[in-house]
């Protein structure tokens, strides 16, 4: 494992810290979100202890402006923050509001993206203090930011989540608490995203207010695809796309990607596979 760490660390060190911004265009942000899998399950050759360096390159590879990750444990957080140079992240475990659980990060490229201020709330009746909501089977967050894009200098919100995977409830009221928090939050009408593993398809009836605030980047990119964003190691059906990118207050979204590549010829750096979309201010 050693090794592998080594390997990694030197591949993505190869990497200059300012490629990160090589390649953006002013008025763009490429915005990325990703369930990466937590750390200790028990996934055979798919485990994080196989895997972890190939979470970094793809990361360096896509070069994001902003990306949110789902299920990251604090070591997995730590770890992007450490190999990722030109990275920083924000975000708290959600069992205790501090190191414990899994954290819905935030990472921001500092050479494109500033950050100004940031916070997480609980999916629950009791969203200021760690919680469980509902029929939810364990705890859920959303974590907001606040940043500043370098380029233009416009502000805009991103928010990253992760809906309960078993409560119907949960969802369905953890999303609505996040649609209320944004409308109070966001009196400046700053552009918004919100990116997040929902643990549902976009036909349920739980994504209508959403869908009549925002625009679905998989649907209103020039460039997309139609590829399922859960891949169980290979086993999902086609039809399992539960992972987003929302937006408003950006003209277009010009182009919408599954990230099916391999990395460090894997053909599954996670359960999920990222996604990837191009705004324009």
């Amino acid at each position: 494992m050693k090794k592998i760490f080594l390997l990694a660390a030197a591949v993505v060190a190869f990497v200059p810290s300012w490629l990160a911004a090589a390649d953006k265009t002013k008025g763009e942000l490429k915005v990325i979100s990703y369930n990466i899998r937590y750390m200790e399950a028990n996934d055979g050759t798919n485990s994080w202890q196989y895997r972890y360096p190939a979470s970094a390159m793809m990361i360096m590879d896509q070069k994001p402006d902003i990306f949110g990750l789902q299920e990251a444990k604090l070591a997995q957080k730590n770890y992007l923050a450490d190999v990722c140079k030109g990275y920083k992240g924000v975000g708290v475990g959600r069992d205790d509001g501090k190191k414990e659980g899994e954290i819905m990060a935030i990472f921001y490229n500092t050479k494109t993206v500033k950050l100004l201020k940031w916070g997480t709330y609980w999916l629950s009746e009791t969203p200021d203090k760690p919680s469980m909501g509902w029929d939810a089977a364990c705890y859920r967050t959303a974590t907001w930011a606040l940043l500043k894009d370098k380029a233009t200098g416009k502000k805009f919100y991103y928010v990253n989540t992760h809906l309960d995977h078993v409560g119907w409830e949960a969802r369905k009221n953890g999303l609505a608490l996040i649609m209320n928090r944004i409308a109070d939050m966001n009196k400046e009408g700053y552009p918004l995203v919100i990116t997040g593993d929902f643990n549902m398809t976009v036909d349920r009836p739980e994504f209508d207010e959403i869908k009549a605030r925002m625009h679905n980047a998989r649907e209103e990119a020039v460039t997309t695809d139609h590829h399922n964003t859960y891949n169980g190691w290979g086993k999902a059906p086609a039809t399992a796309i539960i992972d987003y990118v929302w937006y408003s207050g950006f003209s277009s979204c010009i182009e919408y990607e599954t990230i099916t590549k391999p990395y460090m010829d894997r053909t599954y750096i996670s359960d999920h596979f990222p996604i990837r979309a191009t705004l324009i201010f």
